[in-house]
């Protein structure tokens, strides 16, 4: 029987309708998965066959579900970075690629919890739970989303706010020899921000587990872990985990951020991290430069640094703050890697040894110090206090060793010498002891003003004590402008001299005892 043409198209219709639905019910069944294989493995890098579309920085997967990084991409193999450690991994083993790039867990349930770089729980909390994820290399803001940094990020240390000031979304770098108080002052800013609005992140690198364990002690224990998160990478992980860890710490802070919040956070330190990189380009063949680094050292950490910033309010205007630390060998900042991070920085913060065996505690080195922010990023009062401060103790420095020859020396010089070492040691501060605005004002004016100059070095301690129990009975309408950064008149400023004066004189007519109850042993970290 033939068939019209009516017929025919209905018959073709259906044909390629059947033939539709049954191609996609294959593709429901059947995937493609494309995997490599593991042609050798070695101290935390395996090299891979395969896996020819693979793409830089994508996760792949190994037996055990353990993780890996792709970091290098040659014509018949891939580099990959290993995340986790791992001892069983064999020749011949299938790797699979998962498709997507490292990512961190962010959120709110964050804070007061210990992880890994990878988003592990690592304190006794429980797992994480959280709703949103986010890579761990991201793009730094715009140079239009950002905004000034004009509002201070107090460390409640009075040398640091007085002279070397830190803004909200600065970069500021701490660098100095091993053991001089490198960790004190970070964990000391952390403390501070409690009851600031201010949200902290705190990255330890390659650090060993004793140290840790005493830093988040401390933070728990003066409640600092209420506004913290900690992420920490050991010294035993693999270096895969340990050069991810800034990256990951920043997108957690960066969340933070773009929800128009505050936060600070610490780089402990950066000189593992790069010696972390070292390690892993080299044994990934590539070509070694400067110090056996590798020429991009320079580029890892600008593009984690540059992410620290201060949004504009229609970016929902919050702020990142970072305090990357450095260590330096034999007061050597001019090193590779010192002058890679002071380049990137907006100032730093210099410790001295010198000072850290002089007792001279913390040890910042003034004169070796800056913010390049400067008081753009500080309250009103401490400016026409400070500026004088600085140059009068930098001179004291200068006669000081001047001084050593032995040469008679006149008055003038004589008193030069005394005020600068009572601006010494009213410099030092011990750790943990925090020093709200009001009082570290207060302590600056005596300072210039001369009101300690005639007290003895011995009970310098004791007149800080009675400087800070002073500032209680300021009037409340100056302390408002003290905090709200206004600048104090003339007449604000002689009302607090005269109040100083006053309780001053309890410590010239004290027997040396403390009038707050402590002894007169000056207390140092």
């Amino acid at each position: 029987m033939m068939l019209k043409n009516k017929d025919l198209s209905s018959v073709a219709n259906y044909t390629f309708e059947a033939i539709r639905q049954a191609n996609e019910k294959t593709r429901n069944v059947l995937s493609v998965e494309e995997f490599g294989v593991v042609q050798s493995y070695s101290n935390g890098i395996a090299w891979i066959t395969g896996l020819p579309d693979a793409q830089m920085d994508e996760l792949v997967r190994f037996p055990g579900n353990k993780l890996g990084i792709v970091f290098n991409i040659e014509e018949q193999r891939t580099g990959v970075v290993l995340l986790d450690n791992y001892s069983g991994f064999r020749a011949g083993d299938e790797v699979h690629r998962s498709g997507r790039v490292v990512d961190i867990p962010v959120g709110e349930n964050l804070i007061g919890r210990v992880i890994d770089p990878t988003g592990k729980a690592l304190d006794s909390k429980g797992p994480l739970i959280n709703t949103k994820r986010m890579p761990i290399e991201r793009e730094a803001p715009h140079i239009l989303d950002r905004a000034p940094v004009k509002v201070p990020l107090q460390t409640g240390i009075k040398v640091i706010d007085a002279l070397i000031p830190i803004g909200r979304g600065q970069r500021q770098l701490i660098i100095g020899d091993r053991q001089t108080g490198k960790t004190a002052i970070a964990i000391d800013t952390i403390i501070n921000q409690r009851g600031n609005g201010v949200i902290c992140v705190y990255c330890a690198i390659g650090q060993r587990g004793s140290s840790l364990v005493k830093s988040i002690a401390e933070l728990s224990d003066r409640g600092a872990m209420d506004y913290t998160v900690v992420v920490i990478a050991e010294g035993g992980d693999v270096p895969g985990k340990i050069y991810i860890a800034p990256y990951a710490a920043t997108s957690i802070a960066e969340y933070f951020m773009e929800q128009g919040k505050d936060v600070l956070i610490v780089y402990d330190d950066l000189t593992t991290h790069a010696n972390t990189y070292r390690e892993i380009s080299l044994l990934l063949r590539r070509p070694p430069g400067r110090e056996a680094f590798p020429g991009d050292i320079f580029y890892i950490h600008s593009r984690l640094l540059e992410r620290a910033t201060h949004l504009r309010d229609e970016n929902a205007g919050g702020s990142l703050t970072a305090l990357p630390i450095i260590q330096t060998q034999a007061q050597n900042i001019s090193a590779y890697i010192p002058t890679n991070l002071i380049s990137i920085t907006d100032g730093q913060i210099y410790l001295s040894p010198d000072l850290f065996q002089k007792g001279v505690l913390p040890a910042v080195d003034v004169g070796k110090s800056v913010s390049r922010v400067g008081g753009k990023a500080q309250l009103s009062a401490y400016h026409a206090i400070a500026g004088n401060l600085k140059l009068a103790y930098s001179q004291f420095e200068e006669l000081e060793m001047f001084s050593r020859f032995g040469t008679r020396l006149d008055e003038k010089t004589r008193k030069t010498l005394s005020h600068g070492q009572r601006i010494r040691a009213c410099l030092k501060q011990a750790q943990y002891k925090h020093l709200a605005v009001q009082e570290q004002i207060a302590l600056l004016i005596a300072l210039s003003a001369g009101l300690f100059d005639e007290i003895p070095l011995e009970k310098m301690s004791e007149a800080e004590e009675v400087v800070i129990e002073a500032t209680s009975h300021i009037p409340q309408e100056i302390n408002d402008r003290l905090i709200g950064g206004d600048s104090l008149s003339e007449a604000d400023n002689e009302v607090v001299l005269q109040l100083l004066k006053k309780y001053l004189q309890k410590v010239e007519a004290s027997d040396g005892s403390n009038i707050r109850g402590h002894t007169t042993e000056d207390k140092t970290r």
